[in-house]
């Protein structure tokens, strides 16, 4: 875990707790725009992209509790911020009071907010007792928000993301025991912890859950554009929408992009060598990206790439690729051919 070369760790400032961002945007009349958590892929690079484009609010990857609080390396590795790094909710997997608590300790300094992920459906993770197994466990959920509140009060901001139950009254049940036990918002996805990705998300049950409660509820599932978060807003009657397959795809949907500009390519690239960023998260996010926008062929011929130095030049023999210092860094909306690829490499 990194953070400035200042030793001295300065108080967050309160405009970026995650509960002023919402009243404030209440106030604009418009939804909390929020990048959420993705395994692997919601790194600092990424973090600092999608601020770039509006979004209020965005989430680390889950860090599993029990492995940062035991492991010295797990926590150098899965978790690094700056002073540029807010709004940030850190998010955590843990199934149990003790290894959250700890957790909570060492990285409030950093984070404007604490995320427990009562919604994952990986199996593994399942299987121990962490992520949607939460969802059978109100009592600990409860258990875990109230150590937190009780403890550190408002100086800390926790939310609880969880899915849906097949019976939306177990749902009811589980998040007003939740906000009895002091959680500050809530994040619904409109799926259980069964439900393909294909099938649609159940805004109907986002909105019972938003009537039950008193706390914000932000609405997350199948927002792939701006327009999409206002419908959303909209249908659901949440305080924001949260955004996490559409902004790997998209990074600049806040700002109303329909797809990626080339220019948020380019700040891409420049985030991710600055930071550091291993070769497959930075190919994984450019053809994520570019999916779509370039032809079968050359979206292929990125995923071949197999080291950092052949992706560095394989960009810049097919694109013009401008860097930070450079007269329209990041300005680019239409892919910038080379011009010896201009016509063959047009869709």
């Amino acid at each position: 875990m990194t953070s400035s070369a200042n030793n001295t760790i300065k108080p967050r400032d309160s405009k970026y707790n995650p509960l002023n961002i919402i009243k404030r945007c209440q106030i604009e009349n418009r939804p909390v725009l929020i990048a959420g958590p993705m395994v692997r892929y919601s790194k600092l690079p990424f973090r600092e992209l999608v601020r770039d484009y509006n979004a209020d609010i965005v989430y680390s990857p889950m860090i599993l509790a029990r492995e940062f609080v035991r492991n010295r390396n797990a926590r150098m590795s899965d978790f690094s911020t700056n002073e540029k790094d807010k709004c940030l909710i850190l998010q955590i997997g843990s199934n149990n009071v003790v290894d959250l608590m700890r957790m909570v300790e060492m990285v409030r300094p950093y984070v404007d907010g604490i995320g427990l992920n009562c919604g994952c459906p990986i199996k593994e993770q399942v299987r121990e007792g962490i992520g949607a197994a939460l969802m059978s466990n109100k009592e600990l959920v409860s258990d875990m928000v109230r150590a937190v509140k009780e403890k550190y009060g408002d100086s800390i901001t926790i939310e609880t993301k969880i899915r849906v139950h097949n019976d939306i009254n177990e749902t009811i049940e589980f998040v007003q025991c939740v906000e009895k036990a002091g959680v500050d918002f809530i994040t619904v996805h409109g799926r259980t912890k069964t439900t393909r990705s294909s099938q649609p998300c159940d805004y109907d049950k986002i909105k019972i859950i938003k009537q039950s409660v008193n706390v914000p509820v932000i609405a997350n599932g199948d927002c792939k554009s701006l327009d999409d978060a206002y419908k959303i807003q909209k249908l659901t009657g949440c305080d924001g929408v949260m955004a996490v397959r559409g902004i790997l795809n998209n990074p600049a949907m806040f700002a109303g992009f329909k797809v990626t500009p080339w220019g948020c390519v380019e700040k891409f690239w420049n985030l991710s060598t600055s930071y550091g960023l291993p070769f497959r998260l930075i190919q994984h996010h450019l053809s994520c990206m570019l999916d779509g926008l370039i032809n079968k062929k050359l979206h292929i011929e990125l995923n071949s790439t197999t080291n950092l130095i052949e992706l560095i030049e394989w960009f810049d023999f097919n694109f013009i690729v401008k860097r930070p210092g450079e007269l329209g860094f990041g300005e680019s909306v239409a892919v910038q051919y080379r011009q010896h690829r201009e016509t063959s490499a047009r869709i």
